[in-house]
């Protein structure tokens, strides 16, 4: 007498949720996988930006360059566009170069020194009284001429950079600006604005 086979039992709810929630998990898990790499890859390349912008620089000079008003009259092989041509054509060449050494694996060696301590964050205050600095000596360099505003950038750079000497800075910015105004202006013929000092030197 032959024994009847029970019929197959079918899966239980259990069984069935469990293998939903694994291919969900194993699809949500593979998701950021492609936006992890990218972020991954990009950090690892970081130094192709720095390729842009000696790209976007040179885009820049070579543009300025060509559309210089030159003056047709004037002769000789070497002219006023010779030397941004070069230095835009370099700035390109140097992009394109550093580019394929990145893509090829290269990598700058980190920052090291013996006065340089990495772990420690910028000084973003140096940073913004250098440039309070620059930006102050501009706008006064016409009116006060470059004797004062020269000696106020020198005394004012070593007042940023931590130099408290008020009875020595002053004087010696005050002496820099003065000598480089009187070279520049003098001996080399380059002239500088004077302001008030201007029938002085």
């Amino acid at each position: 007498m032959t024994t009847p086979t029970p019929p197959p039992t079918p899966p239980s709810a259990s069984t069935t949720t469990t293998s939903t929630t694994t291919s969900t998990s194993t699809s949500t898990d593979k998701t950021p996988a492609p936006a992890s790499e990218r972020r991954s890859w990009l950090r690892d390349h970081s130094e192709l930006g720095v390729c842009v912008l000696l790209l976007a620089l040179g885009v820049l000079v070579l543009t300025d360059a060509l559309t210089m008003d030159v003056d047709i009259t004037q002769r000789g092989p070497v002219g006023p566009r010779t030397v941004p041509l070069c230095v835009g054509a370099g700035l390109l060449v140097v992009a394109a170069l550093l580019a394929v050494d990145v893509l090829r694996g290269g990598r700058g060696q980190a920052e090291t020194g013996e006065d340089i301590d990495l772990s420690e964050p910028a000084d973003w205050r140096t940073v913004v009284l250098l440039a309070g600095v620059f930006l102050g000596t501009a706008v006064l360099i016409e009116p006060l001429g470059f004797p004062i505003a020269g000696a106020l950038l020198f005394w004012g750079a070593a007042f940023a950079l931590g130099s408290r000497r008020f009875d020595r800075d002053p004087l010696i910015a005050a002496v820099v600006s003065f000598v480089t105004y009187a070279v520049f202006n003098n001996l080399l013929g380059v002239p500088l604005p004077g302001g008030p000092l201007m029938g002085v030197l």
